[in-house]
Parts: C-alpha cells; structure tokens; sequence
C-alpha cells in the first residue's frame, strides 16, 4: 500500500478492551486467549489508556521476582488497570497516512496506535504488525 493510504483502510476494527477499574488478571487472561500485547482501555465509550503486555511485566516485577502462577495471578487481581495504562497514550485519526502513523510508533518506541473519533472514541487500533502488512502486502 502507499504510505499516504489511511490507517482507517488497515486498522483492526474488531479489538479487546477493558475498563479502567478492571483487574489485571483478567487482561493477563484476555491476552494470553486472543494473543494480544496491547488493550485500549475504554470508560463510557472514550479512550482513556493503553494497557500492555509490558505494563503487566512491570506490575508483576515491581513487587517480587520470583512469583509462582498462582501468587502472581493473586498479586494482578489486586491492581486495577488504571494503576499501569499509558493514561495519555499517542492516538491517531482514521485518516492519519501510513507513513504517519509509522513514524509515530518509531519515534515514542510503541507497539500500537489506537484510532480515535472526533469525540474520543476508540474505532480502531493499529499495530506494528498491521503496518508490516500493509508495506509487504502480508495476510
């Protein structure tokens, strides 16, 4: 595809979220099911963060190293989701290029890019994989 395509024309528009005042051992759950590494989190249908994989590595880290599963999954379920989100994460509009949106994940060292509405709701996400897709003709 071009580079100046829309994101809109790649973006995944089916996609897991969750609420600010989840627990993390559901999105553990929910991303280790759908084999996902980034969840919009979404309250009253606006985007208010991005919770990742990484978010929950440091959230388990941050308190023992050496867990077993079942203290882990313990531990998570004791932290809502809003204590780790990126709570302003970098968004894009459904037109913003693919060009654009490849420089943005390039130059804040990100995974995803969630697609926002003119009133802030989330419509879809793009991910590095999507952008590799579209620049290889991939899937």
């Amino acid at each position: 595809m071009a580079p100046e395509t829309p994101v809109e024309r790649i973006m995944q528009r089916e996609f897991a979220s969750v609420r600010s005042d989840e627990q993390l051992d559901f999105v553990d759950d929910v991303m280790a099911l759908g084999r996902v590494r980034h969840m919009p989190v979404v309250d009253d249908g606006k985007l208010v963060g991005v919770v990742s994989q990484r978010d929950l590595l440091a959230a388990s880290l941050s308190r023992v190293l050496d867990f077993d599963p079942k203290e882990r999954r313990t531990f998570l379920r004791s932290i809502d989701v809003k204590e780790v989100m990126a709570a302003r994460p970098i968004t894009v509009a459904p037109d913003t290029s693919l060009h654009d949106a490849a420089a943005l994940l390039l130059r804040h060292k990100i995974g995803c890019l969630p697609v926002v509405g003119p009133r802030g709701e989330a419509v879809g996400l793009v991910t590095e994989t999507d952008l590799l897709r579209a620049a290889y003709g991939e899937g």
